[in-house]
Parts: structure tokens; sequence; C-alpha cells
């Protein structure tokens, strides 16, 4: 393990110290819970992306056996219903601009086919499954990711499914096989089977710690019982990583995926949801991943309340800076799958705040989020415009939650927004922020988190700075953008090679 992690104070922002505060706004969404059989044990995710163009984030959320909704963003944390094709069976969904046409589209997991759904002026989205020739499968898809590559105009599409529901033997060993969707030439996508699969629950296309662009699957042993693992595909030389490439075999329940460089070495650190540990990887200087230490206070592995000593299940993850002192936070949506005896049944959300050491703290009762409801999707974003990180969770067989983040005195802030010519909104691209000698470094990817995440600016706290050095390269590596800019602002920026 690299040593002096929990030392790496002098890599970030100067600190400002906040009490974190949410305030419950659940009443402002209109009715929404995920529901359904064994079939929606898992799922729940959502997206929060803004598709109108307003600046405010709109939220889509599965529905499970009920109805997928979409929730028009009005500001000041107020809600209402959008329209969308009628959509059962979903289990989550990603934006992204698949066409790109500057309006992103929806990928819609389902326990059956997926869809697709085109985006379009004033939150307008249209079935276009067939108009983009995606073949939709008939599995129970669980996890998504996508990725550009080199010289494509439309993105390469990573479906991941779960249990095959058609295998008489099943469920257990029974685990399905994914499905890639490669674009052609000129129109539509060859669809391909991929594998093995693990009963996979989370997905990222993202630069690993070597720096190379891994497709890294999170999978759930629950079902695949043994001879199954957590995945690493080499993207360029088209395998998987094993023992030989310092990648070895680690076996979880996996649920979610979330990634970060915690400490400006330009490397991002990885959480994995699990039943009992949360399993968080530094990334280590040659290129491998080593297990965080206890000390950091990452591995969340039983409820904090204190009236439950059996394991947590965790779900979604997600890094974000609360309090924008400059330092990645981490928030943990728990529960139990359904009525496990063997786990928690009240099992509390985690919001854990990263200290000026490195360690991280549980507030999630202080800051009052700390609910018990079976919790699956979440995401963190900025749906209020006030450049602080809010919250939205949904949970099984319970109502959404929504929270607004009222934290006082919290530090300035800066939200990067990169755009280009291939895939409009710049995916692939990394973007450095630098305040007096610290440096934040952050990927733009579609992926991860358990079924849906945000597809936003990427947020950066910077304490007590009231200016940053921003520096963007490509999806290629190469530098677009390189400039001093004032904070508390949100930043669109075309990274066209004139910038």
């Amino acid at each position: 393990m690299r040593l002096g992690f929990l030392a790496c104070a002098f890599l970030l922002p100067s600190a400002v110290t906040a009490q974190v505060a949410f305030e419950d706004h659940s009443t402002a969404l209109p009715p929404h819970v995920y529901s359904g059989g064994w079939e929606h044990f898992v799922g729940g995710g959502v997206a929060v992306f803004d598709c109108n163009r307003d600046g405010l984030p709109e939220i889509f959320a599965a529905g499970g056996t009920a109805p997928a909704q979409l929730f028009l963003n009005r500001g000041g944390m107020a809600f209402e219903p959008g329209d969308l094709p009628e959509m059962t069976g979903v289990t989550g969904a990603y934006a992204l601009d698949i066409d790109a046409d500057g309006w992103r589209d929806l990928f819609v997991l389902r326990v059956g086919p997926n869809r697709v759904l085109r985006g379009g002026p004033d939150c307008a989205f249209t079935e276009a499954t067939e108009d983009f020739g995606i073949d939709p499968g008939n599995a129970w898809s669980t996890a998504f990711t996508a990725w550009w590559s080199e010289g494509d105009a439309r993105p390469t599409l990573f479906v991941g499914n779960y249990v095959d529901r058609s295998d008489p033997e099943g469920p257990f060993e029974a685990c399905d096989t994914h499905q890639i969707l490669i674009p052609r030439a000129e129109d539509g996508y060859d669809s391909a089977p991929f594998g093995p699969g693990y009963c996979t629950l989370s997905a990222l296309a993202a630069r690993d710690a070597r720096g190379r662009m891994t497709l890294r699957l999170s999978n759930d042993r629950h079902y695949y019982v043994r001879g199954g693992y957590e995945q690493m595909f080499d993207l360029t030389e088209n395998r998987f990583l094993g023992a030989e490439d310092g990648w070895p075999q680690v076996s979880l329940w996996g649920m979610g995926i979330a990634s970060r460089d915690l400490n400006g070495d330009g490397r991002d650190e990885v959480m994995l949801t699990s039943m009992g540990d949360q399993l968080l990887q530094i990334a280590q200087e040659d290129g491998t991943y080593a297990a965080a230490p206890f000390a950091q206070g990452t591995y969340a592995q039983r409820p904090h309340l204190g009236d439950d000593g059996r394991p947590s299940t965790g779900w979604h993850a997600e890094f974000g800076d609360v309090d924008n002192d400059g330092r990645a936070d981490l928030f943990l949506a728990k529960g139990n799958v359904d009525q496990m005896p063997g786990n928690a049944m009240k099992d509390p959300n985690n919001l854990l705040m990263q200290q000026s050491d490195g360690r991280f703290t549980e507030v999630s009762i202080a800051a009052g989020v700390a609910t018990t409801a079976r919790s699956r999707g979440a995401a963190m974003a900025d749906l209020d415009g006030d450049g602080r990180l809010d919250l939205v969770v949904v949970n099984r067989r319970a109502p959404m939650e929504l929270y607004r983040n009222v934290t006082p005195e919290t530090g300035n802030w800066l939200a990067i927004d990169p755009r280009d010519r291939a895939s409009v909104f710049a995916v692939g691209a990394e973007v450095t922020v630098i305040t007096d000698g610290a440096r934040q470094v952050q990927q733009r990817v579609v992926g991860g988190g358990h079924a849906g995440g945000g597809a936003l600016p990427l947020h950066f706290g910077l304490g007590e700075a009231r200016d940053a050095k921003i520096e963007i390269r490509d999806a290629s590596g190469v530098l677009r953008v390189s400039r001093k800019v004032a904070a508390n602002q949100t930043l669109r920026i075309d990274l066209s090679p004139s910038q």
C-alpha cells in the first residue's frame, strides 16, 4: 500500500469548517416508489441531468413494476411530473448524448427489452431504440456504461445483465451474458455478447490506475456463488486483466462503483459497495490497487445507529464535496435486499466526510440523511443552483427522498462542463483544478453507481480559494484548456483546438 495516504492534506485546498446540514424536501417530489418482486430486489436507479438547458437538473427515477417517472426541476427545490412514454419493469437509466445533437438521451435498463429515449427541447423524450439501430435484448439488465472509441462519432454501449431468468437450473450459478453495442461506420449498432458474466450490478469505463481505459465490472457473488470475481477489461488490448497484471481475484457482493481521485495524484481511487465491508481500493504508483486501511473509515460495514450489529448492505456510492472544502466526501445508499435475516433490516445511509488527514467521518445523523428505508439508487447534484450538492435517494417499497444542502459557511466552488465535437459532452475528458498548489482531478464518465447517477458539470469545492487554474485534457489526453478562472460559477468550456 502506498505509504502516507492518510497524511495527504498538503495536496488539498485550505479547509473551511462547516456543520453539514440537509433539509428534507421529499414532499416536493410527486409520489414515487420503486416496487416489485425478486426481479426488483436490485436496481432502483436514478438519472440526474439537465434536459431543457435551464441549468437546473431534472430527475428520472426507475419504478420497477410501477411506471418510471421524470421530474422537471422548476427551481427552489420544486418539481413537477414530466412526460415520458409509459415504461414499467425499469431497473435504472443513464443519460448520454448518443446522436450528438446536443440533447442528452436516456438508455433505460429493464427486466425485458431495454429502451432508448431520444432527448429534445423542453425535456421531450421519444422512443428511439429502433431509430438508433439498437438491439434491445430481452434480459434482466442491471448495469450500463459507455465510451467513445477514437474516431467514432457515436458511443460504444455496454449493457450488464444479471441472472438468466430462463435458466431452469437457476437462479444460482445462472449469471447471464452481457451485451456490447458497437457503432457501425454509417448508421446503427452491431450487437455482440460479452462475457463471462458474473451477475454484474455496476459497470464503469474509465482510466484506471495505469492511465488506461478499462471496463470495470462489479459482480454479485450471491448468484455466481463460486468461480466468479470482480473484473477489469483493458479496452485497448481487448482482454481481461489477471494476476500477471497485478489484478488479484476479489470476490464480493458487488452492488455499485464510485471513482474519484482522493489525493490529487491523477489516479482514481475506487469504492465498491457490498454486503458487509464497503471496499475502497487505493490506486498505487505502479498502476495496481490496494485495499484502504481500516483507519480510513470507509468500510461502513455495520449500521452506525448502534441498534443492530448485523452487516450492512451497500448499493449506490458517490463521491462529492458536500461542504466545498476541497475534499471529496462519500455518500452510501444502504438497505436490506428484502428480508435477509443475516443482514441489518434498518440500515441507515452513510454520509462520510473526508477530513484533512484523508480519514472519513460519519455525519449522516447530524446532517439529517440517516434514513433507514431500503435505499437503492441515489445522486448528489446541485439541484437549486446555489453551488452546494443536494441529494436524491430512491427507495425500494418506500417513497423517494429529496434533501436540500443547507450547510452554512461552505467553501467556494467551481462547476466545469467540458464539451467537444465528437461526444458533445466530452465523455472521457479529464479536468484538473489547481488552487495554491493543491490539485483535484476528475474524469467525465458515463456509468458506475447503482443503476444510475448524474450526468452533470463536474463539481469542485475550492475551500477558501477565490480563483483557480483549470486544465482540461480531451479523451485522447491532449491538453486543450489551461487558464485561470474565478470561483463560484459554472463554466461551459469548448475543447476545440482553438481554445
